[in-house]
């Protein structure tokens, strides 16, 4: 037996922990926000457990079927959804809710209100489920002038004046990796504990990559600046050897895999889809929050990504985003466009 390394095992640092040490260093925290996280963190650690059991749930037929007790299994993603607006409401710390899952907004009773609004998408690629390809959870926290008074001018702020942002992973392991503004942390999941454990600290994305990452089965609907980014990815001429594809079509699994390894995340706007697809307050917010805190770029083709103003809850937005000089090529096409 290692002895020693048991005994390095059992100084850890435990997400609660760390969340605690960080409210230390603010002396007149009351701990709302510590509190909020907590809550985020159970609803994480309760899907992950769900999402596990998703493939037995279906073997021995449970999903869309009704129970002994008269109950409708529910998907996934709806039971996501349930499990965190219940696990928000209850922490007493939030005002407004908006899910991907819900068409409107969710307004707090009066009695269980506190000063946060919190933005997520409960299963980011829940259409991966049956394959067991890697999911997550995405959130993105926000302050409120007057949480007595909260109207839905609290959420549609930009990307820029969120106080936190981050993601849970469903995958070979289930990663948290959160940001309070400080730069990036990642937590993973020790089963045994029911803990996330610290286990990447101060995330640094690589400066430049070797990886894109785009669907490209949407090419011929690109326009100029994604095509010649692509094709220069593909076909570079400056003697530099040619970047690698990955991608997975599920968002957090994606960016994760560019905030560990470096390189870029692409998803333009098209003909298809002329705003983009993917959704600007609770996907492209707070991946993007994460990716500056890491020291790479987030842009959406035409601005830089946190700055955008959202006017309604579930807008699109195109987005580009990952290690900093890669994006900054990006940005250089987008800028030589827009001068012919």
């Amino acid at each position: 037996m290692d002895h020693a390394a048991d005994a390095h095992r059992t100084d850890l640092m435990t997400i609660t922990r760390f969340v605690l040490n960080e409210q230390s260093k603010y002396p007149e925290s009351r701990g709302d926000f510590t509190i909020l996280l907590n809550h985020i963190v159970l609803g994480c650690k309760f899907v992950c457990s769900a999402v596990n059991k998703a493939g037995l749930a279906k073997l021995i037929g449970l999903a869309g079927e009704t129970n002994v007790q008269g109950e409708e299994q529910k998907k996934l993603d709806v039971l996501s959804n349930e499990v965190f607006i219940k696990a928000l409401v209850s922490s007493g710390r939030t005002c407004i809710l908006v899910s991907e899952e819900d068409e409107e907004a969710t307004f707090v009773e009066p009695s269980k209100r506190g000063r946060y609004c919190v933005v997520f998408d409960p299963l980011d690629g829940s259409s991966n489920i049956d394959c067991a390809v890697s999911i997550g959870t995405i959130f993105g926290i926000y302050t409120v002038k007057d949480y007595h008074e909260p109207t839905l001018a609290d959420v549609l702020q930009p990307g820029k004046h969120m106080l936190a942002a981050g993601y849970c992973m469903y995958g070979s392991s289930c990663t948290l990796v959160l940001s309070t503004g400080g730069g990036v942390n990642g937590f993973t999941l020790d089963p045994s504990l029911g803990e996330f454990i610290l286990t990447h600290p101060d995330i640094k994305i690589p400066k430049k990559g070797k990886i894109y990452s785009v669907n490209e089965g949407n090419a011929k609907n690109w326009d100029g600046p994604t095509t010649k980014y692509v094709e220069k990815c593909k076909f570079p001429k400056d003697g530099s050897s040619s970047k690698s594809l990955r991608y997975i079509g599920s968002m957090v699994a994606d960016v994760h895999r560019t905030l560990l390894y470096g390189g870029i995340f692409l998803y333009p706007a098209d003909k298809k889809s002329p705003n983009g697809k993917l959704r600007v307050l609770y996907e492209v917010f707070p991946m993007s929050f994460l990716m500056e805190q890491a020291g790479g770029q987030a842009f959406t083709g035409k601005q830089r990504a946190l700055d955008l103003v959202p006017t309604k809850i579930h807008e699109r937005s195109p987005i580009f985003l990952g290690s900093y000089d890669d994006v900054e090529e990006i940005k250089a096409l987008y800028a030589a466009e827009g001068k012919e």
